[in-house]
């Protein structure tokens, strides 16, 4: 489904698959072993703020977002978002995550955002800042403050290591807390595109939970 103006109605999708089993106790080590990811990570977000700022002043006068500045920073998002579902954004799987910046389709959590042809001038001067203040109200209750790969405490953090918890002694991983987890997650990353200029479309305030983007005609309902 697209609006009107061609726009899609989802323009960013967030999707992840549970892998089972998973190991009872990886997750004690994982902030260990994802510390290569983090130094990198480091750099990339510097990368990625520089791009952003060159994409605004791009938007302010051509309307445009240049594709391949919005493939790179879509690939930062995506790598960032693969190393928050493999640690504690939200343990869902013991695959350690590649060193990519591409769509990696075989890994169990993917981002896709919509490439927009146009982007309004003045929505570019005030949703990076203004307009997204009450949704960086909440998602810093959810994150616990926007640190590198931004899961750096906060809620989401807290609810992963409960589900691990509950693994390391059921050996099942709740299925409503990973529907609840991959809902804030979801929440987060629509914000971090809006906030990063590559779509105009406003992060609606609900939690879609579960591990699959609603469809289209789920919203229609």
């Amino acid at each position: 489904m697209t609006t009107l103006a061609g726009v899609p109605a989802r323009p960013v999708r967030v999707n992840a698959v549970l892998d089972m089993p998973l190991s009872r106790w990886l997750w004690l080590v994982k902030w260990i072993l994802v510390i290569p990811h983090y130094v990198v990570l480091f750099f990339l977000w510097i990368a990625f703020t520089v791009v952003s700022v060159i994409a605004f002043f791009s938007i302010l006068f051509t309307e445009r977002y240049p594709r391949a500045l919005f493939d790179f920073n879509l690939g930062v998002l995506r790598w960032s978002w693969r190393v928050a579902y493999y640690s504690y954004g939200a343990l869902g799987t013991d695959r350690y995550p590649p060193f990519s910046l591409g769509e990696e389709p075989g890994y169990p959590a993917r981002l896709d955002i919509a490439y927009p042809g146009h982007l309004s001038r003045g929505l570019v001067l005030v949703k990076w800042w203004l307009l997204a203040i009450p949704h960086y109200i909440v998602v810093g209750f959810f994150l616990g403050g926007w640190h590198l790969g931004w899961w750096d405490g906060g809620l989401v953090a807290v609810l992963a290591v409960i589900a691990a918890v509950t693994l390391a002694f059921t050996e099942k991983y709740p299925k409503s807390l990973f529907d609840l987890i991959l809902g804030l997650n979801r929440w987060v990353l629509r914000v971090a595109a809006y906030a990063a200029l590559m779509t105009d479309t406003y992060p609606p305030f609900r939690l879609d939970m579960g591990g699959t983007e609603p469809s289209d005609a789920e919203d229609l309902s």
